[in-house]
């Protein structure tokens, strides 16, 4: 069997479409499995054994005529099925157009109709046991089974040993795309002061968090703090997650690279809530978010640019609540 996952999105999406690989491998260990991402993503699934290969979809320099492209690709390789976990047109279109044998997506692409079979997919909002995984494992629950599974990334030993020390340590991945899902600068300030000196902190995320990064260790006094946005790869950042005391999150793909390698993480929910179900899978997962009620919480499942209302105050959790040391 010749299977293609498609997921577009960003880097949080990836991650939690992996369980796909996984149990489509577990079940069908003899089955050939692509992988089509967002240009800048296909490093996430390095070192993936289960996968032949890594495609890559440029959507910002000629997409429809990258996606016509990676439509005559496609249907040179005559793939049995096409499971798209993306829900917008451009995926609906490579799916349909795809030649595969067979096509499932989730009925809110607008080609889902075309589609072999849909599923219905819904943010219910009532429990953080509506997973998104459980959502995308769905999409092959018939050649399958219904259990749930973790995300996984594979870090490799070199992404390992370039982040290897021999101190305690904790991370903090403070920025967010979306303002109402980051935790406040002055909050993460004060979450530091209450880290003991002896653990020492890292600053994650991208290039262009390096600054907010930088703001935040201005304004302390711990003596242990190492800024490493931009330094890292997603697997290097992932690598380091993982032997971490504790990896402080917002609600956003650095939660989903610490489900993906079991580390443990608490994670900050401002404007959303666990209920979407994008919470954190490790072992050792803790939610933290304000203990009174908000008539405006939730305001959208994906943040906004600043608060609709205006005051922000979803984001006033209790930093003691959070410290477990």
């Amino acid at each position: 069997m010749k299977i293609l996952i498609i997921q577009t999105a960003f880097i949080g999406d990836v991650v939690l479409a992996t369980p796909l690989v996984e149990k489509l491998k577990q079940f069908h260990p003899d089955a050939t499995i692509d992988f089509l991402v967002r240009k800048g993503n296909e490093k996430l699934l390095a070192n993936n054994r289960h996968l032949r290969q890594v495609l890559v979809f440029d959507k910002k320099q000629g997409k429809y005529r990258n996606a016509f492209s990676l439509i005559r690709q496609f249907r040179g390789e005559r793939y049995d099925l096409v499971v798209n976990v993306q829900r917008f047109f451009t995926t609906g279109l490579i799916t349909v157009l795809s030649g595969a044998r067979r096509t499932v997506g989730f009925d809110k692409n607008p080609l889902s109709f075309w589609f072999s079979k849909a599923i219905k997919h819904s943010y219910d909002g009532s429990s953080a046991e509506h997973h998104e995984v459980k959502r995308n494992l769905k999409l092959i629950a018939d050649i399958t089974d219904d259990r749930m599974i973790r995300p996984r990334i594979y870090p490799s030993a070199v992404d390992f040993e370039k982040v290897s020390t021999d101190q305690s340590y904790v991370t903090m991945a403070p920025a967010s795309v979306w303002f109402t899902k980051q935790f406040p600068e002055h909050k993460w300030v004060e979450l530091i002061s209450k880290i003991p000196a002896h653990l020492k902190i890292f600053l994650l995320g991208g290039p262009g968090d390096a600054e907010l990064c930088q703001r935040i260790a201005a304004q302390t006094t711990h003596p242990g703090i190492d800024i490493l946005a931009g330094k890292l790869s997603f697997l290097e950042s992932a690598a380091l997650m993982k032997g971490a005391v504790m990896n402080y999150v917002n609600d956003s793909g650095p939660m989903h690279f610490a489900s993906a390698v079991n580390a443990p993480v608490t994670a900050f929910y401002c404007s959303t809530i666990p209920g979407f179900g994008f919470g954190p899978l490790s072992d050792q997962s803790f939610i933290a978010e304000i203990d009174f009620k908000l008539d405006c919480r939730p305001c959208g499942i994906h943040g906004y640019k600043a608060c609709p209302k205006g005051h922000f105050k979803c984001s006033e959790i209790e930093v003691d609540k959070v410290v477990v040391f």
